[in-house]
């Protein structure tokens, strides 16, 4: 289904270098009105100076920067159309909480009743009603993060530009303040671009990720297409763990089958082709999810797709266990999940392995 929402934002062929490093290679992307896209990618991608360039912090080598139709590129950050939230939040500490979101506005030169009202409405949205004359260091990080998501949002930007501005909280709060910032940005329904080195953040709100890595785009969708379906080992390995099996294709049970045959160090397993074109012969990695593994006490005859392991480690977590699997000299991770009911493993213990029919394959 096609996007019909306006774009709202767009970098066009964007380059970059400081010094001799090429740090943004041609970089394109859309963003939609009301969109959340999340830039990931490891230390170093290019993912922060993308960002700032498009606020206009840092200044690009060529490209465009293209905001509701304009070419913002030679244009200041303050007339461009854009607001950032900082990882630090750059709060003003001598201001109070309704100077500090007003302060543009005054800046722009708003009456004063109007920056008032403005201010007020912000203060709801973020749900700091009547905090408006405490000062900052009075605030809790949470409440610190959203006094600078409002003075962002104050001026009524095109586009929300966010630089992980979650990372300064504890794990719960920061949980907490997804929802939050998620549903602010849902309500006011403005496009927006999130930076963060959390993927599980980037998966749980996102309406589409953009995975970065050495200054080009590998892959832009959905959380569900990048995690079911990454383009290649890269992007797979880095959103979410996986186990990668190298494997031949030996041919299907039957001609036409949709259940194809490969050989692997361990055995034959049987997977799903869905409707993927693999040649009998061919070199390919089967890409399997922990959670998608299952594993039961050991049994006398094994039947299609299933091995006996050994337990390498054991890593309990409450709801899950993350144990280590020795499959006849290749390594796998099973996510195991309710463990009190599906029964614990200990290291060393022998056990029954059962390998998912439903997988994703790269081309060797």
């Amino acid at each position: 289904m096609v996007d019909q929402r306006k774009v709202m934002l767009e970098v066009k062929d964007i380059h970059k270098s400081f010094g001799k490093v090429k740090v943004l290679k041609g970089v394109s992307a859309q963003i939609r009105e009301g969109e959340l896209v999340t830039f990931v990618g490891p230390s170093g991608c290019g993912k922060t100076t993308l960002l700032r360039i498009i606020g206009g912090l840092t200044k690009l080598d060529s490209g465009d920067v293209i905001v509701d139709g304009r070419n913002m590129s030679n244009v200041t950050p303050d007339n461009r159309g854009t607001q950032m939230c900082f990882q630090n939040y750059a709060l003003f500490p001598h201001m109070t909480v309704a100077k500090n979101i007003g302060y543009g506005l005054d800046v722009h030169h708003w009456d004063k009743e109007r920056i008032k009202n403005r201010v007020e409405e912000l203060l709801q949205l973020v749900q700091l009603d009547g905090l408006g004359d405490r000062y900052i260091e009075k605030l809790s990080g949470g409440q610190q993060q959203r006094v600078a998501l409002a003075r962002a949002l104050a001026l009524e930007p095109k586009a929300l530009l966010l630089d992980e501005p979650l990372s300064n909280l504890d794990a719960n709060l920061r949980v907490q303040m997804r929802a939050t910032l998620l549903e602010i940005q849902k309500r006011v329904g403005i496009a927006t671009i999130f930076v963060t080195h959390d993927q599980q953040e980037a998966m749980s709100i996102s309406d589409r990720i953009i995975v970065m890595s050495n200054g080009v785009i590998e892959q832009i969708g959905t959380p569900l297409e990048i995690y079911q379906s990454p383009n290649n080992s890269f992007i797979a390995g880095f959103v979410g763990y996986v186990n990668i099996i190298k494997g031949t294709v030996k041919g299907s049970l039957k001609d036409g089958d949709a259940i194809i045959k490969v050989s692997t160090d361990f055995g034959s397993i049987e997977i799903d082709r869905n409707g993927r074109c693999v040649e009998v012969g061919q070199d390919i990695n089967v890409v399997i999810r922990p959670e998608a593994i299952r594993i039961y006490q050991p049994k006398d005859c094994y039947g299609e797709n299933e091995f006996p392991a050994r337990i390498k480690s054991a890593m309990y977590g409450g709801s899950m266990v993350k144990y280590v699997l020795d499959l006849k000299g290749v390594t796998i991770i099973v996510d195991q999940f309710d463990p009190i009911n599906s029964g614990l493993f200990l290291v060393g213990e022998r056990c029954c392995v059962v390998l998912p029919k439903k997988v994703h394959l790269l081309k060797e």
